[in-house]
């Protein structure tokens, strides 16, 4: 299992330099969840760049155990930013960061992700 944020899920869709190794792990991956704050943020971020219908398609298309968010996310998506924020942490994860971050802490799992941000936390990557 591997969570996924929205850096992979761009990377993807815009041909980064590390589309195919965020592809892999993706096709690897015997399950991929996502936080479904991270899954709002990912389809904004997709339609500022009209990438909107193919970010769907790509969450959808590869079967995603989208997972919601209660109370007890919303505090630990908090507790993340409090450790790990901008202006609180060199990692300066963001708002939407932080929902990615609590759900690989959540299930114990590696975040697939792209950039310095999470390297700089506790988390695995995958």
């Amino acid at each position: 299992m591997i969570a996924v944020d929205t850096s992979a899920l761009m990377a993807i869709l815009l041909g980064e330099a590390e589309a195919d190794r965020c592809a892999d792990a993706l096709e690897a991956a015997a399950t991929i969840v996502i936080s479904s704050g991270t899954m709002a943020e990912a389809l904004i971020v997709a339609l500022r760049r009209d990438l909107r219908d193919e970010m769907e398609r790509l969450i959808t298309g590869l079967g995603f155990e989208i997972v919601p968010v209660g109370a007890a996310t919303a505090r630990s998506v908090a507790a993340a930013y409090a450790l790990w924020g901008k202006g609180v942490h060199p990692a300066g994860l963001n708002f939407g960061d932080c929902f990615a971050y609590a759900l690989a802490k959540e299930r114990g799992c590696p975040l697939l992700f792209v950039g310095d941000d999470f390297s700089r936390t506790d988390l695995e990557r995958a």
